[in-house]
């Protein structure tokens, strides 16, 4: 279904310490991330997730399902929306295992992500 939430990403200063600290929280799980500079992907009961470093302070990113990257980019420009210049997709593995990411803001300059899955799930 379109419009869900269907992945989040905490921006923090050391994935090590959110790995710790997310994990002793909520008991979620970690495995490396697809990014060379490190952090994680996030099993949670629910909906997954990321973790990347050098980012402290940040609010997080959540991302909406989409089923068509392409067309939900043309739709978010037609409402006068913008899309980042914003690359996730690191290689043709990444995508395989995580789907395309595309960080865009609404009319009135407010950040959102858009994610759509692996053609898998």
């Amino acid at each position: 279904m379109a419009g869900e939430i269907s992945f989040f990403e905490l921006g923090v200063g050391d994935f090590e310490a959110a790995r710790a600290f997310y994990g002793g929280l909520f008991g979620w799980t970690f495995e490396p991330g697809p990014n060379e500079g490190g952090g994680y992907a996030i099993g949670t009961p629910n909906v997954p997730g990321g973790v990347h470093g050098g980012d402290a302070g940040a609010s997080p990113y959540l991302f909406f399902r989409v089923d068509d990257m392409k067309a939900a980019l043309d739709r978010v420009r037609e409402l006068g929306g913008t899309v980042d210049d914003f690359d996730a997709e690191s290689d043709d593995e990444s995508v395989l295992r995580f789907g395309r990411f595309t960080l865009c803001r609404d009319d009135q300059g407010s950040p959102f992500g858009l994610h759509e899955p692996p053609k898998n799930t």
